[in-house]
C-alpha cells in the first residue's frame, strides 16, 4: 500500500464540475491499494501518515503531526501509485489491486484516519477527477508500507 502524502495550505476534488472534497491546511493523500495488501500495511499506513512529523513548530522544524495541528486530510485513490514504469514506456498496473478490493481498503483507510480524530474529506473512487492544490514547502513524501528491504519490526 502507498501513499503520495503532501503537505498543503488547500486542496480540492472535482468530479464532473462539482467541488466532492476539500481542505485547508492539512494533508492530500493519494492511496494507491496494491495485491497481496493486508489490514497490516493498512493500519502501518495510516499510522504513519496520522504521526508523521512534516508540520513546523515555533521554531521552524517540521517537529509537528497533522493532529498536532489540527489539519486535515483530503484521501483521493490513485491506482498508478502502484504502476511498474521500468520496462518500456507503457506503465504496467499488473501490482494495482482489484477494483472491489481497492475501494474496500480506500474505504477502511478513510475510516481508519476518522477514528484517529483526523477530519477526513474524500475523492470518489474510480472517479475521473480534477485535483487542485497548493503545495505547502513544498513538502511530498511517498510513504510504503512495503519497501524493498524492510525492517520487518518496521
Amino acid at each position: 500500500m502507498k501513499a503520495l502524502v503532501q503537505r498543503v495550505t488547500t486542496a480540492s476534488v472535482e468530479v464532473e464540475g462539482r467541488i466532492v472534497g476539500s481542505i485547508t491546511h492539512g494533508l492530500l493523500l493519494f492511496l494507491g491499494v496494491e495485491k497481496g495488501d493486508t489490514t497490516a500495511d493498512l493500519e502501518y499506513l495510516c499510522g504513519k501518515v496520522a504521526g508523521l512529523r512534516i508540520f513546523s513548530d515555533n521554531n521552524g522544524k517540521m517537529n509537528l503531526s497533522i493532529r498536532d495541528t489540527g489539519g486535515s486530510a483530503l484521501v483521493v485513490s490513485q491506482f498508478t501509485l502502484s504502476s511498474d514504469c521500468r520496462k518500456g514506456n507503457r506503465p504496467s498496473f499488473d501490482n494495482a489491486e482489484t477494483p472491489k478490493r481497492a475501494r474496500d481498503f480506500y474505504e477502511l483507510f478513510i475510516a481508519r484516519l476518522k477514528d484517529s480524530g483526523i477530519p477526513v474529506q474524500t475523492g470518489s473512487f474510480g472517479a475521473h477527477m480534477k485535483v487542485v492544490l497548493e503545495n505547502d514547502g513544498p513538502v511530498t513524501f511517498l510513504v510504503d508500507s512495503r519497501p524493498q528491504n524492510a525492517d520487518p519490526s518496521r
